[in-house]
């Protein structure tokens, strides 16, 4: 399973953490000593892999209730955007890991 995105984050424990408990992925593969991890939610397959993050492409997750999602995530701390409404189509909010890479929850009307 190849991810669809790559992201670097500087604690791997830490991000593997936040992408499994806070944002539901859950994890296919993980190499402790190479220091990466492989994580999946639904169609999404993200990487992440130990190092300073850098500007990359953007994880696109689908959800079934965005504001659901970012009242909850609010409430853990995390870093979330505003909710971008494109009226009886689409929801979309950006989230923000603790390295600050930007993820995009999105939920169909």
């Amino acid at each position: 399973m190849t991810p669809t995105v790559w992201y670097h984050v500087r604690n791997l424990d830490e991000g593997r953490r936040f992408y499994r408990e806070l944002l539901g992925f859950e994890e296919v593969a993980v190499d402790f000593e190479a220091r990466w991890s492989t994580l999946r939610r639904g169609k999404m397959v993200i990487g992440l892999a130990e190092g300073e993050p850098v500007e990359t492409g953007v994880a696109h997750v689908d959800v079934t209730d965005l504001k659901g999602e970012a009242e909850r995530l609010r409430q853990a701390g995390v870093e979330v955007g505003i909710v971008l409404e494109l009226t009886g189509e689409m929801r979309l909010l950006d989230v923000y890991d603790p390295d600050g890479n930007r993820i995009q929850l999105a939920q169909e009307l």
